[in-house]
């Protein structure tokens, strides 16, 4: 099957012929910004949830790398039908000045928030065995252990730590009820 990659303006007007536009990011991702003509199917569970469609479908992410890398798992999600990727995601929709739907006061993404703890975890841990003693560069050699050990297991500590963090958790309310 011949996946094709379009710019946001072919996307766009692809809309208005019938095309669903379709998210695949992660939950966080979603609720912090997304395009407001898209559906949401997470690339985690796309194949318990598929995108309903027949005709034109585009899936997106937020730069392209994850609909590219993950192209032909999400064509065979929608048997049948014509099936594209958004060349640089939300991003370059966003840059095309395409309008996308925009919650400031969601948290930043959840990996995000990894690189960030992580990152500052190794530059603090380094510092302080340099300055203070030794025994600190314990920190950032544990914390490039737990990252080695997420990249090949595909599961992060620090990532399912973090979701129990007060500013992650989604307020129930009748409609996640």
């Amino acid at each position: 099957m011949t996946i094709k990659h379009i710019a946001p303006a072919e996307a766009f007007a692809m809309l208005s012929h019938g095309a669903i536009l379709v998210d695949i990011r992660e939950a966080d991702e979603w609720r912090r910004e997304h395009i407001p003509l898209a559906s949401h199917h997470a690339l985690s569970t796309i194949e318990l949830h598929p995108p309903k469609a027949a005709g034109a479908v585009i899936f997106h992410c937020r730069s392209g790398n994850r609909t590219t890398a993950n192209a032909q798992r999400l064509a065979a999600t929608v048997p049948g039908a014509k099936v594209h990727v958004l060349e640089g995601g939300i991003e370059a929709w966003r840059d095309a000045g395409l309008p996308t739907v925009r919650d400031a006061r969601q948290p930043i993404e959840i990996m995000r928030q990894v690189q960030i703890v992580a990152g500052s975890l190794v530059a603090v841990g380094t510092a302080l065995g340099v300055l203070v003693h030794p025994g600190f560069l314990a920190v950032p050699g544990f914390v490039g252990a737990g990252l080695a050990f997420a990249g090949i297991t595909g599961s992060c500590a620090m990532a399912r730590l973090l979701a129990f963090a007060p500013w992650n958790r989604v307020p129930l309310t009748s409609a996640n009820a």
